[in-house]
């Protein structure tokens, strides 16, 4: 009997060594990028904007190449925390480019593209999509870095690095990623290190475009976190509305942008708090939301990962899209629908002209 007490303690002492360890490793290795980094720019264009003429923008979040439409997640309350495997990654990043292309849009803001992640295989999805558009100038700006979370326990989710991209079919100038407030206890550890990119577009009257590429958080404990967020966003897109640039700030917002999505869409959303209606009311003068609800045919941008994909049954909402100021005239703007076939989100596109400027 005190062999057996002596077994146990051992293991319970050896227990503690190693989960006090790994947690010693999580804080130690836990690190922001910088704010206000410079993004290195890919594709030398000399093309500018046009003004008065259409053109196009889409915003799609790839969901790290894992979210066929059979495809659950555990932080969502599925079941994988992997993509389901190496080929499914190409498969999954290979539709959605496919997708694009077939869309011709002339910017386009991607987000979850994964740089080497355990998730997605170490698969570079970024040389993916430049690869899939070679005549387009982009920028990728990194959100995250984690150290390795080993949980769960049959497939620690493991070690990523991942961001948002913007590609342009016309010159880049310059481009800067914002550090965005994140929460700072224990939940850090289990979210993005959240940040957005301002990509400078030269227009041919000389003004700027500044592309605004977000990912918003959804899951936090302190909801302060998710209005500050906002704040800072609108702050920054209102100063170069003021500096008399056009503004335009697409992705995904993780905030229910109808309002309303579980009327439209007939499916409750009593057991999803996640994304609350985006308010409305923090949208400064100059600037609106864009609407891309169809009343008649309605298409949801995003479906909830707790469970492979079902219409009708599957919780889904309105969570991307675009916010423009009042010299972007928007001539129309919908969801595509992908059928969630390569990621749990639905693209997002927007036609729309830069107005004349005095």
């Amino acid at each position: 009997m005190k062999k057996l007490v002596k077994i146990i303690g051992i293991l319970l002492i050896a227990a503690i060594l190693i989960v006090g360890g790994y947690v010693a490793y999580l804080f130690a290795s836990y690190s922001r990028i910088e704010d206000n980094l410079a993004l290195e720019i890919s594709g030398e264009l000399k093309q500018t904007l046009s003004i008065g003429e259409p053109h196009t923008a889409v915003t799609w979040n790839l969901g790290f190449g894992a979210y066929s439409d059979d495809y659950s997640f555990f932080m969502d309350g599925g079941t994988e925390s992997w993509a389901l495997s190496k080929d499914a990654v190409y498969a999954n990043i290979g539709g959605a480019m496919e997708t694009l292309q077939s869309l011709n849009a002339d910017l386009m803001l991607l987000q979850e593209v994964d740089l080497d992640a355990t998730r997605s295989y170490h698969v570079d999805e970024t040389m993916l999509v430049r690869e899939s558009f070679p005549e387009y100038a982009s920028v990728f700006a990194q959100n995250y870095d984690s150290a390795f979370l080993f949980y769960p326990l049959t497939q620690p989710h493991g070690a990523s690095k991942a961001g948002q991209m913007t590609l342009s079919n016309s010159a880049i100038e310059a481009a800067l990623r914002r550090s965005l407030p994140v929460e700072t206890g224990v939940m850090k550890f289990f979210d993005l290190d959240r940040c957005y990119s301002v990509t400078q577009i030269p227009t041919e009257n000389g003004r700027m475009l500044c592309l605004y590429n977000l990912h918003l958080s959804a899951y936090t404990s302190d909801g302060t976190i998710a209005t500050e967020q906002l704040e800072m966003l609108l702050a920054d897109m209102e100063s170069e509305y003021a500096a008399g640039n056009y503004v335009i700030a697409g992705g995904d917002f993780n905030k229910d942008l109808p309002g309303n999505s579980p009327e439209i869409f007939g499916v409750s959303g009593d057991d999803y708090t996640w994304a609350q209606p985006l308010p409305k009311e923090m949208i400064p003068q100059g600037f609106a939301l864009v609407d891309s609800v169809d009343p008649d045919h309605p298409v949801p941008s995003c479906r909830n990962a707790d469970q492979p994909y079902t219409p009708g049954q599957t919780f889904v909402l309105t969570v991307d899209g675009f916010i423009v100021s009042d010299n972007v005239q928007v001539h129309s703007a919908s969801v595509i629908d992908a059928g969630f076939a390569y990621s749990d989100h639905n693209p997002v596109i927007m036609e729309f002209s830069l107005a004349e400027q005095p």
